[in-house]
């Protein structure tokens, strides 16, 4: 079995490293899709390519609408998403790809700290589930495409 995930959310910190990572280092059959990742270049996209823009809300406007192309074309060639939160920014648009999620279907994980359970209550009862730890993420994977668990350090 393989398996194309889309890694949603949050582009501060080097989460989808580290699962790309322990993903070939457990030989897992996984094709990893994402957002334009450079934060500055998904800001600017529509600027740049469509040319200046009158207000801050229609460079923001026009970018959204191209990273959307790339957004749900992935998102709706992917057979999981995991949906990162981070604690830096509210991330809105992880919020939306939750709920794109769920209304196209597609199972999906969170993947954030504790200090955010009550604000996503309402995103992680409709997760498949709810993780603390990108190496949990890949221990499901691994589970969900092999049928067999990861060995687990002693307690």
């Amino acid at each position: 079995m393989s398996f194309t995930i889309y890694l949603a959310g949050e582009v501060h910190s080097e989460w989808r490293q580290r699962i790309a990572e322990d993903v070939h280092s457990r030989d897992l059959d996984v094709e990893l899709l994402s957002p334009v990742t450079i934060h500055e270049d998904s800001d600017a996209c529509g600027e740049v390519i469509l040319g200046e823009q009158p207000t801050p809300f229609w460079r923001d406007h026009t970018s959204a609408g191209i990273n959307a192309i790339r957004t749900r074309t992935a998102m709706g060639s992917a057979d999981l998403v995991v949906v990162r939160f981070g604690e830096k920014y509210r991330q809105w648009n992880a919020a939306f790809d939750a709920g794109i999620a769920t209304a196209q279907g597609i199972p999906f994980l969170t993947l954030h700290p504790t200090e955010l359970d009550h604000a996503l209550k309402e995103v992680d009862a409709a997760a498949q589930a709810v993780c603390r730890t990108s190496e949990q993420v890949v221990d499901i994977l691994e589970y969900v495409l092999s049928g067999r668990l990861a060995p687990q350090p002693s307690k």
